[in-house]
Parts: structure tokens; C-alpha cells; sequence
């Protein structure tokens, strides 16, 4: 996954994916050859370009930049091929500065060796990433009963495919039911914590009547982890949303994460929720949040976003007005969504400091949904 600490450019992005393993940009892959082949034309036309014969020297370390050890030690054959040459005029070198071109050569091939096992321990350890994401969070499907969802979400430590927020949608016998939290921490220290909630959850979705029952099991699930850790203090924050059957009003709880945006009718609006406290703090000492219900209309939308979206700053240092930005972006469509407020992040140059995750659920009435029988 992407990180957009430090910047926002296209080149300074591919620029970031290189130096965490991903393929060089172009012009250093060609960096090389295009030397090789200057140097080679300059000596050959004109017995004035010797003195460039000192740039040869510098092809092989820049092929361990883009090559494997083949490549690197066939550039490093050339450039010393090419300075022995008589007709490049380049056929006298001191042996000081020939075998200096020879140990340069050899070492680049070596050094190339070593970057192409590192490469490859990177690419198992991608997608390993790639399949405990898979595993903790699998893509949402487009639909969960009568509800269109669509998600996003982007890991704020360099080098991870997963962190410390989540989400996910489930239909059961109470209705859809969704979640969206925050866990305490960041990268990998913070998936077992994320795994124990997102597993309470999809449990409660089944066995739990209420939404307040569903946070107190999550709830229970981190005090007993925190129990059994030394100096064990998990707790995280979450969002609970259940819609009723006819998809015409949606229950809310709040426990200590920022709220649902409501989309109507081209406006953005903060569903307004008594949000209790974090999860893992125990929820029966300091009181159950308290659930409401917001009716919902036809093509009413509910967009829910965790602190990296809502705590992103500019240039001067202000917050990213999220509501706002929704209200510009309400007539897009769902799936389009979460895309469309990354780039708009981008375009007013905020800078993301955290996990960032974003999902839009999109409640259908169930006639909408069923649709003529075929």
C-alpha cells in the first residue's frame, strides 16, 4: 500500500516506492547504458574526449541501481572492454586506474547479488503482507444485503499493507451491521488487536440484538486481551451502524470515534451521536454509549472516515474540512467516493499522519434491491 507522508508529486512518489524496493524509475534504468554508449561515441569521434574515460568507471555502480548481477557484470565487461579499445583512444590507461575500473566491476556484481536476495525476501514479504491483509480485512463485496458499500484504505507506516484501523460490513439476523475503528498503535503491532475485534464483531453481528450488546462484546474482548498482556492498555475506538430491513433508517453508536457523515440531497451533514467511551476502557463501569436512530431517505448515503482523514493538515496547519469537501463531492457516485476525497487531500496538499480508511455505505429500500423477478 501507498504511504503519502512527505509529499504529494507523482515523482516524489515513485521516487518513495523505489527507495522501499519497488522498481526504479526509468531514467535510472537507462542511466547506465546511456553512459556507456556517450562515453563510446565521444572517444570514437574525437581523440579529445579521452579525458571522459574516467565516467566509465562509474557504469557499473549505477547498473546495481536497476539490474541483477548478470546485467551488471555484462556493463562492467563493457566499460572495461570499451577502455582498452584502441580507436576510443582510451587504450593506455595507467594499471592503477584499470584495475581500479576491474575492482569497481567486481564489486557492483557482487553488491547487485546481495540487492536482487533482498528484493526477493521483500517480494515474499509483500505478499505476506498482501495475505494477512486478505485474511484480517477481505475486500467488501459490493453489496451486504440491501446496502452498496464501498471502502478504502491506505496504512500510514512506510512499507505495510495493514494497520491499526478497520472495518467491515455483515448481514445477519438482525439486519446489516457495520463498523469502523481505530486501535491503539500503528503497523503490525496492531494487527492482533484488530484481529480480536474485527472476531468479536462478526460474533455479535450474529448473537447480539442491539448495537450497544455488539460494542460491550468488543468492549469485554479487549479488557480480557489487556488482562493477559503485560502492561496490557489495548483499547481503540469504533463507530457501529445497523439498518433496519427497508433500509429507511440507520442506528448509530459511538465509541469514541469521529461520526457518520450523512449525505442528502447534495449536503453533508454530522450525524449527531453521544459517543461513549473507547473500547477496552470498560464500557459497564462507565456506562453503555448510547445508541440513536437517524431516518434515512431514498439515495441518502452515510460516509464514515477515521483520524487520518478528519485530523490531515495543510500548509497552515489546518484540519481538513471533511464535511465540507462532502458536500462539493455529495452527487458523486458511492463507489467513486473514497477515491475522489484522497484526491481531493492531494489537490489541497494535506498532509496524512495516519492510518487512513474510508468506507461509504449506501442503503437501498428493499424493493429497490430485490428488482423484478426474472
Amino acid at each position: 500500500m501507498t504511504s503519502v507522508r512527505g509529499g504529494w508529486s507523482r515523482r516524489n512518489r515513485e521516487e518513495r516506492g523505489w527507495l522501499r524496493g519497488a522498481p526504479p524509475p526509468r531514467w535510472v534504468r537507462v542511466l547506465p547504458v546511456l553512459l556507456l554508449a556517450v562515453v563510446s561515441t565521444a572517444t570514437l569521434i574525437t581523440s579529445h574526449a579521452r579525458d571522459l574515460g574516467f565516467l566509465l568507471g562509474a557504469i557499473p555502480p549505477l547498473a546495481v541501481l536497476s539490474y541483477g548481477p548478470l546485467a551488471t557484470a555484462l556493463l562492467g565487461t563493457a566499460a572495461v572492454t570499451v577502455l582498452n579499445i584502441p580507436a576510443t583512444h582510451l587504450n593506455r590507461p595507467g594499471n592503477t586506474d584499470l584495475l581500479t575500473v576491474v575492482f569497481v566491476a567486481a564489486l557492483s556484481v557482487f553488491v547487485s547479488y546481495v540487492r536482487s536476495r533482498r528484493d526477493a525476501q521483500l517480494d515474499t514479504e509483500r505478499a505476506i503482507g498482501e495475505a494477512v491483509q486478505r485474511a484480517v480485512m477481505p475486500p467488501l463485496p459490493d453489496r451486504v444485503g440491501i446496502v452498496r458499500c464501498s471502502g478504502f484504505y491506505r496504512a500510514a507506516q512506510d512499507g505495510t499493507l495493514v494497520g491499526g484501523d478497520f472495518f467491515d460490513v455483515r448481514d445477519g439476523p438482525y439486519g446489516v451491521r457495520a463498523v469502523m475503528g481505530d486501535v491503539q498503535g500503528h503497523g503490525l503491532t496492531a494487527v492482533a488487536t484488530v484481529v480480536s475485534l474485527l472476531g468479536a464483531f462478526r460474533e455479535a453481528v450474529l448473537d447480539q440484538g442491539d448495537l450497544e450488546s455488539v460494542a460491550a462484546r468488543m468492549d469485554r474482548r479487549l479488557t480480557v486481551d489487556s488482562a493477559g498482556a503485560r502492561h496490557g492498555e489495548l483499547f481503540a475506538t469504533g463507530v457501529l451502524l445497523e439498518f433496519s430491513p427497508d433500509g429507511r433508517a440507520v442506528r448509530v453508536v459511538a465509541c469514541g470515534h469521529p461520526v457518520p457523515v450523512l449525505l442528502h440531497e447534495g449536503h453533508a451533514v454530522e450525524v449527531t451521536v453521544v459517543s461513549g467511551p473507547p473500547l477496552g476502557l470498560g464500557l459497564a463501569d462507565a456506562g453503555p454509549p448510547r445508541e440513536i436512530t437517524v431516518p434515512l431517505a431514498p439515495g441518502d448515503r452515510l460516509f464514515l472516515a477515521s483520524d487520518g482523514v478528519w485530523e490531515a493538515r495543510d500548509s497552515s496547519d489546518t484540519f481538513y474540512p471533511l464535511p465540507a469537501r462532502l458536500g462539493a463531492l455529495a452527487r458523486a457516485v458511492p463507489a467513486e467516493l473514497p477515491g475522489m476525497v484522497w484526491a481531493d487531500l492531494a489537490r489541497l496538499g494535506c498532509e496524512v499522519r495516519d492510518d487512513v480508511t474510508m468506507l461509504v455505505l449506501a442503503p437501498e429500500p428493499a424493493a429497490a434491491h430485490r428488482g423484478p423477478r426474472p
